[in-house]
């Protein structure tokens, strides 16, 4: 009875009948049973009661490692109440360890996936949770989130039967001791700075659970057409490096609304952003010659745009505002033409600041970048048209001095002579007195009689030119009188027309291009 004892409690703490590698006939036809209806696709011969560890179960192709050794846990149950072992090193974690033969170096445990035949498939169910949206970088097309990760999968060398050791049907052991599947995400551009999860959960039936937080930095593609209207969708793929999915495959829970709802209540900052959905879709890639299954998570959320409706697009709109209400000063002064040029240049301030926001590499131009080109337009049109205003006044002013100027030599030609008039009136005089003290003295000395002095015929051809150029400049005034039909104000009143067609002008244009605008923007809804 003694021997019997001893050979019992040898199975227990560590026989052959423990070992996962050693398996009587009655299993080893067991597994081979499972394997060939694995491979054919047939599981419906089996109908296990999954134990409720993870957030889903298996899909109908994963067996449970329960169901596929009922047998074996049977006679260790029927053998476990024939023995009688001290209950608090039954009890203990350490004694699950000793029966598993579980080390830190073991092979067995760590090199390779955990399957007893390497045809069986290893099915890894993932579910990701998202727990903040933590940044959103336009320029630089990149999404910053905090998640969670869940992972669960069978390993086919753990099994115990927790009557046995207390009821015990669970023990965490380190993450370094134990095979974990070779996991990572295709966008992430940065490994996070956090230490993994330093445990792993095992269950008395070989399940493995994996629980893990992360910040991810990852590549998303910007659409900024109704920037800040928009609506971003930011992928996040799990897939292995080295397993097709002949050796490893990932299944996830199908329930989008309620993994959405879950979702929103397990996240904690949305940054500038309001959390819409979340919904999850398995796709199939083919990387360097081998197939994969990658599990794509779509995040998407909606912008907080109260922000910049109040930052950027009213200021912008009160610059236009200003730059009509520009339209009620005085087009004689340059004060008008300062302040229209002030505004612009505020309005090209906003651009710069928005072309640090917005990425370069836009398939097409934002609205808001619309919005600001087509302002601009519109103000330095107005701007141009000022100076066109101030030309014309301009130039009706010099018309009207110019009339006044004429006006006054008219009244006073002797004030407004030309110097080559006056030239010749000063030489004129000073012959004219010349000639009379020579005739003086030639009438005192030699009188003669029908007589002409030298002096008298040069006054006489001075005074004869004197006269046509006279002549001349009455001609000059009648033709430059004739050349200028326009009356006095003519341009004021062209450039008062050309602004109040071009105030009409400005009105129609700015409403109608503010209308469109905001149209397109609000298609999606603001």
């Amino acid at each position: 009875m003694m021997i019997q004892a001893m050979f019992f409690l040898f199975i227990l703490t560590g026989g052959g009948t423990t070992n996962p590698d050693f398996h009587d006939s009655q299993d080893s036809n067991i597994v081979s049973s499972w394997t060939t209806d694995f491979s054919s696709g047939d599981s419906g011969m089996f109908e296990p009661d999954y134990p409720e560890l993870g957030m889903a179960p298996l899909p109908p192709e994963a067996i449970d490692p329960i169901q596929i050794r009922p047998e074996y846990f049977h006679r260790i149950h029927e053998t476990a109440q024939d023995v009688k072992v001290d209950a608090s090193y039954e009890c203990s974690y350490q004694s699950v360890l000793n029966m598993l033969h579980f080390k830190g170096n073991n092979d067995k445990y760590i090199t390779s996936r955990p399957v007893l035949d390497y045809r069986h498939l290893t099915w890894i169910f993932i579910e990701m949770r998202i727990y903040a949206i933590l940044d959103v970088r336009e320029a630089d097309q990149m999404f910053v989130s905090y998640i969670w990760v869940y992972l669960r999968w069978d390993n086919e060398h753990i099994h115990w039967d927790p009557d046995q050791f207390c009821g015990q049907d669970h023990i965490l052991i380190p993450t370094k001791n134990l095979w974990m599947p070779d996991l990572t995400i295709e966008e992430m551009t940065e490994q996070d700075k956090a230490s993994p999860s330093p445990n792993l959960n095992i269950g008395y039936h070989g399940w493995v659970e994996f629980r893990n937080d992360q910040v991810v930095v990852s590549t998303c593609k910007m659409e900024v057409y109704r920037f800040p209207f928009d609506i971003q969708s930011c992928k996040i793929s799990f897939k292995s490096i080295m397993h097709s999915d002949n050796e490893l495959r990932l299944f996830y829970h199908t329930n989008d609304s309620e993994l959405t709802e879950q979702s929103r209540q397990t996240i904690q900052t949305q940054y500038e952003w309001i959390f819409l959905n979340m919904t999850v879709h398995e796709k199939t890639v083919n990387h360097f010659g081998f197939n994969q299954t990658v599990i794509v998570y779509t995040i998407t959320m909606k912008r907080r745009s109260v922000l910049y409706i109040a930052n950027f697009l009213l200021p912008v709109l009160f610059f236009l505002c200003l730059d009509f209400a520009s339209f009620l000063l005085s087009d004689t002064g340059g004060e008008k033409v300062g302040f229209k040029i002030t505004v612009l240049l505020a309005v090209t301030v906003m651009q710069l600041i928005l072309n640090d926001i917005l990425p370069p590499s836009s398939d097409k131009i934002p609205l808001i970048a619309i919005y600001c080109i087509g302002i601009f337009t519109l103000m330095m049109l107005s701007l141009l048209e000022t100076i066109l205003v101030m030309y014309l006044i301009g130039k009706d002013q010099k018309s009207t001095d110019k009339t006044e100027e004429n006006q006054k030599m008219n009244e006073n030609p002797e004030d407004k002579r030309s110097p080559l008039v006056g030239c010749f009136t000063g030489i004129k005089k000073l012959i004219h007195s010349a000639s009379v003290k020579d005739t003086a003295k030639e009438d005192q000395s030699f009188p003669k009689e029908g007589g002409s002095s030298p002096h008298t015929e040069v006054s006489l051809v001075m005074e004869k030119a004197y006269e046509e150029l006279g002549e001349m400049r009455k001609s000059k005034s009648l033709f430059s009188s004739s050349t200028e039909d326009e009356k006095p104000g003519y341009w004021t009143r062209v450039a008062e027309k050309i602004n109040k067609v071009f105030t009409i002008f400005y009105i129609i244009a700015v409403i109608l291009f503010l209308s469109v605008l905001f149209t397109v923007w609000n298609i999606d809804g603001i």
